[in-house]
C-alpha cells in the first residue's frame, strides 16, 4: 500500500469511478465513503486508517449476514449484488492471512497468555485482535481459538 491514506485512497476511486463512469463501482465507494463520514460526524473525530478498516469489516459482516438472508429468501440477484460489494469493499482491507499463519499466531497466543480452558478465551483474543485486525475473519479466529481450547 501506498503512503496515501486509505480515506484519499478510496476519494481518488470514487473520482476515477466517476471519470470512467463505472456507475456499480461508483456506488458501492460512495456507501464506503457515507460509512467514513457518519463515523466521523457520529464521533467528532478524523477516523485513521485502523478505523477505516473496522468501518470496512463492518459493511463486509453486514453484507455476508445479508447474503445469507437473501439466499434463504431465493433472491439471488440481490445475493450477488452483495457479494458484488463484499469485492470491492476486500480492496481496501490489508492483504489477509492464511490459514496457516492464522493458526501459528493463536497457537503463540495461547502459549504467551497461558490459556487453559475457555474461559480464558478473552485473553487470548484479545492479544491477536490488534494483530488481526483487517487482515482474518476474526469469527473464524474465534472457532479455531475454541477448538484449542477445548470450547
Amino acid at each position: 500500500m501506498s503512503n496515501a491514506s486509505l480515506t484519499s485512497r478510496i476519494n481518488e476511486d470514487v473520482k476515477s469511478a466517476m471519470r470512467s463512469k463505472d456507475k456499480p463501482r461508483l456506488g458501492v465507494l460512495r456507501l464506503i465513503t457515507a460509512a467514513i463520514k457518519q463515523r466521523e460526524v457520529d464521533e467528532r473525530i478524523t477516523l485513521n486508517d485502523d478505523q477505516v478498516i473496522a468501518v470496512l469489516e463492518k459493511m463486509i459482516k453486514q453484507r455476508k449476514d445479508s447474503i445469507s438472508q437473501y439466499e434463504k429468501a431465493g433472491r439471488t440477484e440481490l445475493a450477488d449484488q452483495e457479494a458484488f460489494e463484499i469485492g470491492i469493499l476486500q480492496e481496501y482491507l490489508p492483504e489477509q492471512l492464511s490459514e496457516a499463519e492464522i493458526n501459528t499466531l493463536v497457537e503463540e497466543a495461547i502459549s504467551s497468555s497461558g490459556a487453559t480452558s475457555m474461559k480464558d478465551m478473552g485473553k487470548v483474543m484479545g492479544m491477536l485482535k490488534p494483530k488481526l485486525a483487517g487482515r482474518a475473519d476474526m469469527g473464524a479466529v474465534s472457532k479455531i481459538i475454541k477448538s484449542r481450547l477445548g470450547g
